[in-house]
């Protein structure tokens, strides 16, 4: 009986999924000049980092969804992408999506290091001094991206120096961050 039951579920699953259509359409791209704006007024996409040491992911905008992944690591930058009630639907830097209740959510900023062993400067050109060398998966804390520049203000292990944006995920290519 169960295996009829779990294939029921399965045929149900999509049903329940439609009535969260309206919430989901607000993942489609904004008109031209207007910035997409979630049920919360804030913009989607955005930036934001986890509040707690343990956050979980879950398949569905809902304690009644399975729980996917399990993140073990406060302030990890994350996407918002999507937004139905209280739940906010995130991508992680490597492209993980599910959804997580906003209450574990903070406005942060971080950035996690990409690609290959990046060097921090001390100033935002590639000749400058070095600070730091920080590895890849590497949590920041992001302090500030000038408007039109490719560097980024960060803080990683307690020194604060520069990355380009390009080494680091958690800020859009042409944000501005103060």
């Amino acid at each position: 009986m169960a295996p009829a039951m779990t294939l029921a579920f399965a045929l149900l699953l999509p049903l329940l999924g439609a009535g969260l259509g309206p919430a989901l359409a607000q993942e489609a791209a904004p008109a031209p000049g207007q910035a997409a704006q979630g049920a919360s007024g804030l913009p989607l996409p955005r930036y934001v980092s986890l509040r707690a040491d343990e956050v979980n992911m879950r398949a569905g905008p809902g304690v009644q969804y399975p729980v996917n992944w399990v993140y073990k690591r406060r302030l990890l930058p994350l996407e918002v992408i999507a937004e139905y009630h209280a739940w906010r639907k995130v991508r992680d830097y490597k492209g993980t999506e599910g959804w997580m209740h906003k209450n574990m959510l903070s406005g942060r900023r971080t950035a996690v290091v990409t690609g290959d062993l990046r060097t921090l400067r001390e100033d935002p050109d590639s000749r400058a001094r070095p600070v730091i060398r920080a590895e890849v998966g590497v949590v920041a804390e992001l302090r500030a991206c000038p408007d039109g520049s490719e560097w980024c203000e960060v803080i990683v292990g307690g020194r604060t120096g520069w990355l380009r944006r390009f080494e680091i995920w958690g800020v859009y290519p042409e944000e501005a961050v103060d």
